[in-house]
């Protein structure tokens, strides 16, 4: 029999159907993905409903900052998917050096900021608390004082540490916005298809994903978050700025090690939300999720991707914006 007459008979027997074909996708994903966890526990911190309430209260707090002008959800903005619009968002201060990236989901990383120099959320919202490109306090304890003077705060502290002498600490601030940060997880139909739902996704979505996976990027961009588990030179292939049209070129994790070998480099961003957060890359260069997606091609794996590729591989990406948990959709009322 005829190969084309074979593949007919079986199309219609349905021995070999489209049904077989999503299997073998979902197969295939499951090699690279995995979904989304209810949270992203610490042993370390352990996550609390006083200490998730708590955390909430100081991630919109403006008066953490040394001129109460400005917040975590200042550079992190509910509106647009607790990332920044701007390629560069203003600390208290000073413009901080690089794009403040979504912090949903972002409990999740091996390691915190694009060149790695904080090692979780927690570190990264204590050493947030000083410093001109983020809050701007002249020390932790002016922070301390300042909440210890106000009454709402001194109870929610000790609801949320109830074993210690002094609540109201600047590890503990960073304690109660990390147990806040480790449960802005937003699943996504990616994670109903990873579940055994091949129909979550639409056909082109399907298609992405196979993209995605045939050209290289689950290379980098993989496990739970689609990305944020590794370093990566960005650039392999020819310069980064040579497309990004950059204003100015950043060392990336050379800044913290001074090794040769990492100049360039950056941790690799997690996708989650990525059609939701433009701009893109450490320096919010680029606008256009397609022209990242390009670019992303030619600098990384070396490839002229067609049209048609960045079209499916976009319209995959957008399968993995997820839905904000409840508590996270709007900010809350702050204690007088």
């Amino acid at each position: 029999m005829r190969k084309s007459a074979l593949l007919a008979l079986l199309l219609v027997s349905g021995v070999y159907s489209k049904d077989g074909s999503d299997k073998d996708l979902l197969e295939k994903a499951r090699q690279f993905f995995s979904p989304l966890p209810k949270s992203f526990p610490s042993e370390e911190n352990p996550i609390t409903p006083e200490k998730v309430k708590l955390g909430r209260f100081l991630f919109f707090e403006r008066r953490l900052s040394v001129n109460d002008m400005i917040s975590c959800a200042t550079c992190h903005a509910v509106e647009y998917y607790y990332a920044s619009p701007a390629p560069k968002q203003m600390g208290a201060l000073k413009l901080q050096p690089r794009h403040a990236p979504t912090v949903l989901n972002s409990a999740g990383q091996f390691v915190q900021h694009w060149i790695g120099n904080r090692k979780d959320v927690e570190d990264q919202a204590l050493q947030s608390l000083t410093g001109p490109p983020a809050l701007g306090n002249p020390s932790r304890e002016s922070v301390e004082e300042k909440l210890k003077s106000i009454p709402a705060y001194v109870e929610l502290f000790k609801k949320a540490f109830p074993k210690d002498k002094e609540p109201i600490t600047a590890e503990n601030i960073a304690k109660a916005i990390g147990a806040f940060e480790r449960t802005l997880v937003t699943p996504s139909r990616f994670d109903e298809f990873l579940k055994g739902n091949t129909k979550a996704l639409t056909e082109e979505e399907k298609k992405g994903l196979k993209t995605f996976i045939e050209v290289g990027c689950v290379s980098c961009h993989n496990g739970t978050l689609v990305g944020g588990t590794m370093y990566q030179k960005f650039g392999i292939y020819e310069p980064y700025w040579k497309y990004t049209k950059s204003e100015s070129i950043d060392e990336g994790r050379y800044a913290v090690t001074k090794k040769e070998e990492d100049k360039y480099v950056f941790k690799v961003p997690p996708l989650r939300n990525v059609a939701m957060t433009p701009p893109y890359f450490h320096d919010g260069s680029v606008r256009s999720l397609e022209e990242a997606v390009w670019i992303m091609g030619k600098v990384q794996l070396g490839k002229d991707l067609s049209k048609q590729q960045v079209g499916y591989i976009v319209a995959f990406l957008k399968s993995l914006t997820g839905r904000l948990p409840e508590e996270a959709r709007k900010p809350p009322i702050l204690p007088p």
